[in-house]
C-alpha cells in the first residue's frame, strides 16, 4: 500500500474504505487482552485448556505444550475478563516426530531439558470448569498426565456449542475465527487458547447470545449413552443419519454405536432400536452423562 494513502488514512479508515465497496473483507489479527491476576468479585473462573502431543494416542504418545487460559464469567453466563495464562513446554521421552514439528513448529531443541510439573498444573486448575476445542482428544492426555483432572467438570467447544445452526460449514478453530473476521498464529496451545475464548465472547447468529452461554447450557445438561452394540451392518447408514457414532475400541467402552441423548428420550431411543435396528427386543446398555465424566473413558455402563 502506498505511503501517501497510509499518511492520508489510519489503518482502520483504510479497512472501512475496502469493506465499503463490498469487494473486500478484512481479517484482523487478534490482540489478546492483557491478564487479570485475580477473579473479578462475583464471577466465576473456568480455564480454557489446549495440549500439543507428540500423537494421538494418550496412552503411549505425549504431551510437549500445555497452555491454560483463565476466564472469568458472570452470573448471566457472559465472559467478564480473561485471567494470566500458563504455558509451559516439555521434552517427551522419544523424540518429536518430524510431521508434529511441521504441524506445531516444535521441536526437540525447543523442549530440550524442559518439564511441566503435574502439581503445579492441579492448582492452576483448581476445581475450575475445564473447557477444550476437542475435549475428547486433550480429557484423556490431561488426565493420564495429572490424574486430578478427572474431578474438573469438562465441557467441548468445538461439539457443544452448535455452530453449524449458526451459519459456520465447520468447527474447526481456524475456520470459526476467520468467518469471525480475525485470525491467529495457529497450533501453538495458548494462541489455540486466546482464539477459543474470543469466539466464546461472540454472540451466535440466531440467538444473539454469546457463545458461552450455549456451551454453559450444554454442559449443565445431564444426558444418557445409548449403544448399539452389534447392529446388523447394513443398518449402519440408518444410524449415522440418526446422530450414532462408531466406537471400534472395544478396550474401555463397549464396541459399536453410540448417541447421547436426554434421558427423557431413553425410552423412545430404545423402541427405535428394537423397530428399526434389530427388528426384536434386545437388551440396550446405556450409561449416564454429567460434565463430570463427558469426554472420558469412566463411564458406568449398565443394561
Amino acid at each position: 500500500m502506498n505511503s501517501e494513502l497510509e499518511k492520508a488514512h489510519s489503518p482502520e479508515e483504510m479497512v472501512a474504505i475496502l469493506e465499503a465497496t463490498g469487494d473486500y473483507r478484512v481479517l484482523r489479527r487478534l490482540q489478546p487482552a492483557s491478564g487479570q491476576p485475580e477473579t473479578p468479585p462475583g464471577a466465576k473462573r473456568g480455564v480454557l485448556l489446549d495440549v500439543e502431543t507428540t500423537g494421538l494416542d494418550p496412552d503411549v504418545d505425549e504431551i510437549i505444550e500445555l497452555a491454560m487460559l483463565p476466564f472469568f464469567y458472570s452470573d448471566e453466563d457472559e465472559i467478564v475478563g480473561i485471567g494470566v495464562p500458563f504455558n509451559e513446554l516439555r521434552q517427551p521421552a522419544r523424540p518429536i516426530p518430524a510431521e508434529v514439528t511441521k504441524l506445531t513448529g516444535i521441536d526437540q531443541d525447543m523442549v530440550a531439558g524442559k518439564s511441566i510439573d503435574p502439581d503445579a498444573v492441579s492448582r492452576f486448575a483448581g476445581g475450575s470448569l475445564i473447557v477444550a476445542h476437542n475435549a475428547a482428544f486433550d480429557r484423556g492426555f490431561m488426565e493420564r498426565f495429572c490424574p486430578s483432572f478427572a474431578r474438573n467438570p469438562w465441557a467441548c467447544s468445538m461439539n457443544e456449542v452448535p455452530w453449524k445452526d449458526h451459519g459456520f460449514e465447520t468447527n474447526k478453530l481456524a475456520f470459526l475465527a476467520a468467518t469471525s473476521g480475525f485470525y491467529y498464529d495457529r497450533h501453538r496451545a495458548v494462541h489455540d487458547c486466546y482464539a477459543a475464548v474470543e469466539l466464546l465472547t461472540r454472540p451466535l447468529a440466531a440467538s444473539g447470545t454469546s457463545a458461552l452461554k450455549a456451551l454453559l447450557a450444554s454442559a449443565r445438561t445431564n444426558s444418557v449413552r445409548c449403544w448399539a452394540e452389534n447392529a446388523p451392518f447394513e443398518k449402519k447408514d440408518i444410524l449415522k443419519g440418526r446422530g450414532y457414532r462408531w466406537n471400534g475400541d472395544h478396550k474401555r467402552q463397549p464396541r459399536g454405536w453410540w448417541i447421547d441423548i436426554a434421558k427423557a428420550d431413553l425410552a423412545a431411543e430404545i423402541t427405535f432400536l428394537h423397530a428399526e435396528i434389530y427388528q426384536r427386543e434386545a437388551p440396550i446398555r446405556t450409561s449416564a452423562i454429567t460434565a463430570f465424566n463427558r469426554y472420558s473413558d469412566r463411564l458406568l455402563i449398565v443394561s
